[in-house]
């Protein structure tokens, strides 16, 4: 297939790669899918160490958007004198057009991320109809109208984001398939962030961040049955006092976070029973119960029969009413 940029109009990029930058972290960088030469985008992976602060800026490619999901680890990307900066759970994007950005990872932390690299071609092609709704700075790249820049700002990554992030190193598709779903994910990922932000309200805006930030709780408990984090762990990983913290859950849930912890327990614990791979005392384990007998009584409490007879009796309980008719 006939390349649509001649080398003419892209000089910076005829002989860029960005497998220099990513040396130092060796396996730590993944490319997943795509080509940014290409199909016009790429999704990569990044998981390493910062022992010294790393020069990140030197991975962006000339004429590019890209979209970074960061979930762990403090980075910060800057150009024509704005500066975004990346926090856990947080997601912006930059445009490199020839002249290069600044871009710096922490010193001392563990850095997990998730880019995406975009073509000014490429969303043209599929979002040019829907221009008028994208953030400036995309609608300039794609114009090749303006020089490098950073929007100057991130959002927060809600629950299903963050799933995706794990779907995407993972795809559940088959191999013939995922050049469309890839596709599908790398539109979606756009559509979803690289729009322009429509002012919000002060109390639409505080619902929204709290509606974000109980679902970071639902999140990591989900993810940490056995070892929950604590209220104030939980409170700085996401970010807010941990009294606030519990005060918005209680208030969007109508349970405390004790007792959500609790129900996903049991109902984690009910499925592991009725899948008959696990005894009771494994199941106990598998939800972060040490003490059988506290285990037992939270069970009893929550289906109204023990462990040991479940799902038997709950069964015999529900057809009990039919056989009186």
């Amino acid at each position: 297939m006939p390349n649509s940029f001649s080398k003419k109009n892209r000089p910076a990029e005829a002989g860029f790669t960005e497998a220099a930058a990513w040396r130092d972290v060796g396996a730590g960088w993944q490319p997943i899918f795509g080509s940014f030469r290409g199909v016009g985008y790429s999704f990569e992976w990044h998981d390493f160490y910062a022992k010294r602060d790393f020069n990140w800026a030197s991975s962006f490619h000339p004429d590019c958007i890209e979209l970074c999901l960061n979930l762990e680890g403090h980075g910060f990307v800057e150009g024509g004198g704005v500066r975004t900066d990346f926090s856990k759970s947080s997601v912006g994007f930059y445009h490199r057009k020839d002249e290069p950005l600044i871009a710096r990872r922490t010193a001392n932390e563990r850095h997990q991320f998730l880019t995406v690299e975009y073509s000014s071609p490429f969303l043209t092609k599929h979002l040019g109809e829907a221009k008028s709704t994208l953030h400036p700075l995309v609608r300039g790249a794609m114009d090749g109208s303006t020089r490098s820049q950073v929007t100057g700002s991130t959002v927060r990554l809600n629950s299903q984001q963050l799933q995706l992030v794990s779907t995407l190193k993972q795809p559940p598709i088959y191999a013939a398939a995922q050049s469309v779903w890839y596709q599908c994910k790398a539109l979606e990922l756009a559509v979803t962030f690289l729009v322009k932000q429509e002012e919000e309200f002060f109390c639409s805006r505080q619902q929204r961040l709290a509606q974000e930030r109980v679902e970071q709780v639902t999140f990591l408990l989900k993810q940490n049955l056995t070892t929950p984090p604590s209220l104030e762990e939980l409170g700085r990983k996401i970010g807010c006092s941990h009294f606030y913290l519990s005060r918005i859950f209680s208030a969007q849930t109508g349970q405390t976070i004790t007792q959500y912890l609790r129900q996903l327990r049991m109902e984690t614990a009910a499925e592991l029973l009725k899948s008959r791979e696990y005894n009771v005392t494994e199941v106990a384990l598998e939800v972060g119960y040490n003490s059988l007998s506290h285990f037992s009584a939270a069970f009893q409490e929550t289906f109204g029969c023990c462990p040991g007879l479940y799902p038997l009796a709950t069964s015999t309980q529900k057809a009990a009413p039919n056989k009186s008719r």
